[in-house]
């Protein structure tokens, strides 16, 4: 499909009294903790889910810029080890650049390599968000869909 895009969503918020359906669909996502961001991309199932979920989580089109810092920084093996060049050799990659470029164009999927987690457990963003973490984004808040303004978010993040 020609329009298909890589997706960055990060949890923002805990769940406290929400539905089992919420929590099921946040786990399917694997975003377990707040801070947690992951990698999907925009088929109409994933943003089913990232809708029924919106009120949690915030999501945009990641930037392969973006998504080699998160590699980079925050990318984690089975095991808890940082990324390395000797992992990457395993898997076929040359370079941190390749495999970030695999990714952003969907060629690669972190169920065909095995041994990278697929959720970056990143800290709380550098002066906090900007806005009511109740609030939808096109309202002044965090949560909801942001489209390219999440490379801010994650960068402050990591």
């Amino acid at each position: 499909m020609p329009g298909e895009q890589c997706l960055a969503v990060i949890r923002v918020r805990g769940l406290g009294e929400s539905s089992p359906d919420i929590e099921k669909t946040l786990k399917i996502l694997r975003l377990n903790k707040n801070c947690h961001i992951t990698l999907v991309d925009n088929r109409p199932s994933f943003l089913g889910m990232l809708t029924k979920v919106e009120n949690f989580v915030t999501w945009g089109e990641i930037s392969q810029k973006t998504l080699l810092q998160l590699l980079k920084k925050r990318g984690k093996v089975t095991g808890g080890e940082q990324l390395s060049d000797s992992h990457l050799e395993k898997l076929g990659f040359k370079t941190l650049e390749e495999l970030a470029a695999a990714l952003y164009n969907l060629t690669a999927d972190f169920r065909h390599l095995g041994i990278i987690k697929p959720v970056f457990q990143a800290h709380p963003p550098r002066k906090g968000y900007k806005g009511k973490v109740k609030k939808k984004y096109s309202q002044g808040g965090v949560t909801g869909y942001r489209g390219e303004a999440i490379n801010e978010l994650v960068e402050k993040m990591i």
